[in-house]
């Protein structure tokens, strides 16, 4: 009977290990998931959570301005549907450019300003990260469907 009882102990402490090791493995991914959302998910979401995730479109005409004394910058991204202000410090990829795509990575804050701390724009003509153009492609559709143009 003692060593059933050992086998037993045994086996439930090797399933508690497996289960911690196991439940803090998917809580590292967890933390460094980083989801991509459309300025349209962003703006239809009324309550934003403070994670990590990225925004990708265009950098919308007319909406770049730049802090003459800092490497502050401000612009709006949009994939034509809606529109998000995203504010970044730091130095731009020298293709960022009005009307170009881009992805920023960062968090969105309580006044509804996207704080980005990476932004990273398309290193051709042809280049759209695949979410971007998905994204796009819906709002096309819908605009067709509805014969709005």
């Amino acid at each position: 009977m003692k060593k059933r009882h050992q086998r037993l102990f045994l086996v439930l402490g090797v399933v508690a290990g497996v289960s911690v090791a196991t439940a803090l493995v998917l809580n590292a991914f967890r933390d460094n998931m980083t989801f991509f959302i459309t300025p349209s998910e962003v703006m239809a979401k009324s309550d934003m959570p403070e994670r990590h995730f990225r925004i990708g479109g265009l950098v919308e005409d007319g909406s770049v301005e730049r802090d003459s004394a800092s490497t502050q910058v401000r612009f709006h991204v949009t994939d034509t549907e809606a529109s998000v202000p995203v504010d970044f410090e730091g130095i731009l990829p020298d293709l960022f450019r009005e009307g170009q795509g881009v992805v920023v990575e960062g968090r969105i804050t309580s006044d509804g300003v996207f704080k980005a701390d990476n932004v990273m724009a398309r290193h051709d003509e042809d280049y759209m990260p695949a979410e971007a153009q998905e994204a796009l492609d819906r709002v096309e559709h819908s605009f067709d469907e509805a014969g709005d143009y």
